[in-house]
């Protein structure tokens, strides 16, 4: 799932590309594109957990609370990485649209 903390990394990382190199200290945490793949592996480890309880629950092996909250958790993880998308090709669209 992908964590508000992750996002919010997400959000100030972009934020940053506009200031100045002089006004920012040099990055030491990971870079954007480091936290978007980690954000992205979380989405399919989440949607393959909430699939394996699924089959798991389709035995009788699985417990039909654990497979509505990881499915619940998919869903939330999947939903968080659609709208990072959706500002990101927003952020470029408005970068492509500006005059030279």
């Amino acid at each position: 799932m992908v964590s508000p903390l992750l996002a919010a990394r997400a959000y100030q990382a972009v934020q940053g590309m506009g200031a100045t190199p002089a006004a920012t200290p040099a990055a030491a945490g990971p870079s954007f594109g480091d936290m978007v793949k980690t954000a992205l592996s979380d989405v399919v480890s989440s949607s393959k957990s909430a699939e394996t309880l699924m089959t798991a629950q389709t035995q009788g092996k699985a417990n039909m609370v654990d497979v509505v909250t990881a499915v619940a958790s998919a869903q939330a993880s999947l939903s968080t990485m659609m709208a990072v998308r959706d500002q990101v090709i927003s952020a470029y669209q408005q970068i492509m649209s500006m005059p030279l």
